[in-house]
């Protein structure tokens, strides 16, 4: 009851490289039981200042039942001018408690589970949208992290893909990336400086940038029967989400912080541009026609940094990975 372990992000990143094809699924299984109603997902707190209003430190409370009947807090901190240090923009904890006692007990580097838990979420809704494991050409916008993790998703979920295209306001990071993607994962990839013109080739997009307001803005810059992925959440303006097919993690979350369709909501005063949740998309009770482009917003869920967390964490502890910080609470006694 009173075990305390300390899940390394080396460890995290060494777990997560070996069980990407499970994440997805465990991701799959979250967003259903997270649809059923069994379990608890407050609003996010964001921590914000005043002389940085670009960055901000985000509190992730939540609850997950069914199988994994678990509590914790993600504490994740958003600082994009750490790019220009070529230093990661995201660093996070991962707190587990138990559901009985409400003791936590463990703590992971949780920026390895937030980006895999917001890749296989990418993955995933790709799968479902398209109805396959095929691309002829994916466009990936935004040369970070959460860009490679995506990609490195794909490969574990054996999609066949022509040709992958990446465009950064960097071209050092895009081409960085397209060298990785070539190198390491075996798809043909380059450099796409016209991001427009990319746009207008792919059949799947991935917006995976720090923007903070929209930049794709003219309309018709998707066709009907492109899949987007929109990860970063405030690259599109509302005039293309209220003409495209909608898809959400879940509506409520969404439709905060000024995301791409929070801001169409605020604009237009409705919310009939949402088609519907991608866990009813997996229920089969919502269906996606062709005549119009496709876009996936995720607000990314607590309860899926919980779900990957919990495998990480069992993971470790079976390898001998977790390390036990013996004492850590104080009294275990009342007297």
């Amino acid at each position: 009851m009173f075990d305390f372990h300390v899940v390394s992000g080396e460890t995290a990143r060494r777990v997560i490289g070996r069980s990407r094809t499970r994440i997805v699924e465990e991701v799959r299984d979250t967003y259903l039981i997270h649809d059923q109603g069994d379990s608890v997902n407050p609003n996010s707190y964001f921590l914000r200042f005043p002389d940085k209003p670009d960055s901000r430190i985000i509190a992730l409370p939540a609850y997950l039942g069914g199988r994994y009947n678990t509590a914790g807090i993600k504490w994740i901190a958003s600082f994009p001018a750490n790019i220009e240090r070529s230093v990661p923009r995201a660093s996070a904890v991962l707190l587990l408690n138990d559901y009985e006692t409400g003791y936590p007990f463990a703590c992971l580097e949780a920026s390895q589970i937030s980006a895999a838990r917001t890749a296989a979420s990418a993955v995933l809704a790709a799968e479902t949208l398209t109805g396959g494991h095929t691309a002829r050409r994916l466009l990936v916008v935004g040369a970070g992290i959460i860009a490679r993790n995506i990609l490195e998703f794909f490969k574990a979920r054996e999609w066949a893909i022509d040709e992958v295209l990446v465009h950064d306001h960097s071209p050092r990071y895009a081409e960085s990336l397209a060298e990785f993607t070539t190198g390491e994962l075996g798809y043909r990839a380059s450099s796409a400086p016209d991001r427009d013109a990319a746009v207008a080739e792919a059949d799947l997009v991935v917006l995976a940038t720090t923007a903070g307001e929209p930049y794709l803005t003219r309309p018709g810059t998707f066709a009907p029967g492109q899949t987007v992925l929109n990860i970063s959440l405030r690259d599109i303006g509302p005039e293309i989400i209220e003409s495209a097919y909608n898809i959400l993690d879940d509506i409520g979350h969404c439709l905060t912080a000024n995301t791409s369709p929070h801001l169409a909501e605020q604009k237009y005063g409705h919310r009939d541009f949402i088609t519907g949740t991608l866990a009813e998309v997996l229920r089969g009770e919502v269906r996606v026609p062709g005549d119009r482009p496709v876009i996936f917003s995720p607000f990314g869920l607590g309860v899926l940094d919980l779900a990957v967390g919990a495998l990480v964490h069992k993971a470790a502890l079976d390898q001998g990975e977790a390390v036990s910080i013996d004492g850590f609470f104080g009294e275990t006694t009342r007297w």
